[in-house]
């Protein structure tokens, strides 16, 4: 199967590390690069705004989601492929979902762990089959990472789990990771 669209969650600030924003940028552009629609959550800012950015930039089509709430705190990006508006958090996640065929984690806040945990949950209750990577830069995620072992180690989750995502370290490694796993 050919990867046409990824969803990527990510933060709508840019954080305190400055090589957050670049892999943001060169994910955009590595996207774009293989004919790989970007379904993110439409915002202008932080490093939600910067992967978009980049795709549009490099020729690449984008969708945009973003419940009407917050099309002015994250500052809706206008110049996407598609802009759809939403009435809720829910709705947007699931129009998200819907329209993907796997999901990546970048760096980001509660927002990129909570759709990032609830895709990982929808996968071990056998809701979706698609590939999840967690991109793991810089170490971003070395606490999610360690907080999934222990969860397993308690008993609170069987180690198979940890066949529903896989985790890079470089931007270069998530699509290669995506399609073997289609």
């Amino acid at each position: 199967m050919k990867l046409e669209s990824l969803c990527v969650y990510c933060g709508s600030g840019i954080g305190r590390e400055p090589r957050f924003m670049a892999a943001a940028e060169g994910f955009g552009r590595l996207m774009a690069k293989a004919e790989v629609r970007l379904i993110y959550g439409g915002g202008g800012v932080g490093l939600m705004g910067a992967v978009a950015r980049s795709a549009l930039a490099e020729g690449g089509q984008v969708t945009g989601i973003i419940p009407k709430f917050l099309t002015e705190i994250e500052v809706q990006l206008d110049d996407v492929s598609e802009l759809i508006v939403t009435d809720s958090m829910h709705a947007r996640k699931q129009l998200m979902f819907e329209r993907s065929q796997g999901f990546v984690a970048l760096p980001g806040g509660i927002g990129t762990l909570e759709e990032t945990v609830e895709m990982l949950t929808w996968a071990q209750l056998g809701r979706h089959s698609y590939p999840i990577v967690i991109a793991n830069l810089n170490g971003f995620w070395d606490p999610l990472i360690e907080l999934l072992d222990h969860i397993i180690k308690t008993g609170f989750a069987r180690s198979d789990i940890r066949r529903i995502y896989s985790v890079v370290d470089r931007i270069e490694d998530i699509l290669p990771r995506i399609e073997a796993a289609l």
